[in-house]
């Protein structure tokens, strides 16, 4: 009976999944015929951004492993029954440390060396600014979702702060063209490829594969996993069984900023190996969206952070090949989202 039922919730699930995704394409098809394309030179430009080159495949890989990154952290805290919302925050705290290490490393130093530090210094000062929400949570009672929220705010500020002032990070101005943005980072910080010079994808890739693998382990397969869960489920109930609750949200959250931190310290340490204002270019909250959709699941955290990164790449070539504006993909993906939490919604209500 057990296995019936897991059945039909299973093909469930994949009909409202599957619904919602036939429903976002019409509405990408409407779009798509407002602006005036034909749908099957809008489809071809959209392939030939996702996948037609190594070029478009590599930079939807780096995109998606930033996402991945991103979802991976919000899904610990998810976990927890914490909801962090300050993936953008913590995205820019995390290219700060890494553009503060990666300048400043000493020539001559190998790679190997380099770059681990520059992802090291990323995941650490991602950790401690979503460290400090955790703390408000557990010693005064503040919504970690008001906290992450607003430190997005403070981190985007540090960084315009960072990248204005000559005595910070800023590169030396030597003519009244010089751009807001730091000196590049020394060669052993930058990212190397991970295949042939044609492709742009770097390390960032396997760096998020291991992340989410990690993840996947810790939380099914690990005494850590369970207490999460059990936080996630009841405070009270975890209280009583003597877990050490206020410690477990900390580090999740801490967690979570942590791998933020290290999607930043990925983004600066790629070409063009700067710090400027609006390298996050949306992706923290881009990766919130794909841990929401992935709903504490590490195997979906996976599959969508790739589907979004792709469709990002895609949504460029897009507009420069059938005139059609990248911007129509991000409604798209909006539609979709509405779609699968309606669903989401609705199924919980017929279920009460």
């Amino acid at each position: 009976m057990t296995a019936a039922l897991r059945r039909f919730a299973t093909a469930r699930d994949a009909l409202v999944y599957g619904g919602a995704v036939v429903a976002a394409a019409l509405v990408g098809v409407l779009l798509v015929l407002g602006g005036g394309a034909s749908v099957g030179t809008a489809a071809g430009a959209l392939w030939n951004g996702m996948a037609g080159t190594p070029y478009a495949f590599g930079s939807g890989l780096n995109a998606a492993a930033v996402l991945g990154l991103i979802a991976a952290g919000f899904t610990v805290a998810y976990r927890a029954g914490l909801v962090n919302v300050g993936g953008e925050g913590q995205l820019a705290v995390g290219g700060i440390a890494a553009t503060a290490a990666g300048v400043h490393l000493p020539e001559g130093l190998p790679g190997m060396i380099g770059v681990p530090l520059v992802l090291a210094a990323g995941f650490a000062a991602g950790a401690c600014w979503a460290g400090i929400a955790g703390w408000l949570k557990t010693s005064r009672g503040t919504s970690e979702v008001i906290t992450t929220l607003l430190l997005n705010f403070v981190g985007l500020g540090l960084l315009s702060l960072v990248v204005h002032e000559e005595g910070l990070l800023r590169q030396p101005v030597t003519s009244a063209d010089t751009l807001p943005q730091s000196a590049p980072l020394a060669e052993a910080a930058r990212l190397p490829l991970l295949g042939s010079a044609e492709s742009p994808a770097t390390v960032a890739v396997a760096v998020a594969a291991a992340a989410i693998v990690i993840v996947g382990v810790v939380l099914r397969r690990t005494a850590t996993g369970t207490r999460l869960r059990a936080v996630g489920l009841s405070v009270p109930a975890a209280n009583r069984l003597g877990l050490r609750v206020g410690r477990l949200q900390v580090g999740a959250l801490a967690t979570a900023g942590g791998l933020a931190g290290t999607a930043g310290a990925a983004l600066v340490a790629t070409v063009p190996f700067v710090l400027a204002e609006g390298f996050t270019a949306g992706y923290g909250f881009a990766g919130l969206v794909v841990g929401l959709l992935a709903r504490g699941s590490v195997t979906a955290v996976a599959g969508i952070a790739f589907a979004f990164g792709l469709l990002a790449s895609g949504g460029i070539n897009l507009q420069l090949e059938a005139g059609v504006p990248a911007s129509s993909v991000q409604v798209v993906q909006s539609v979709l989202i509405i779609f699968i939490a309606g669903a989401v919604v609705l199924r919980k209500e017929r279920g009460r």
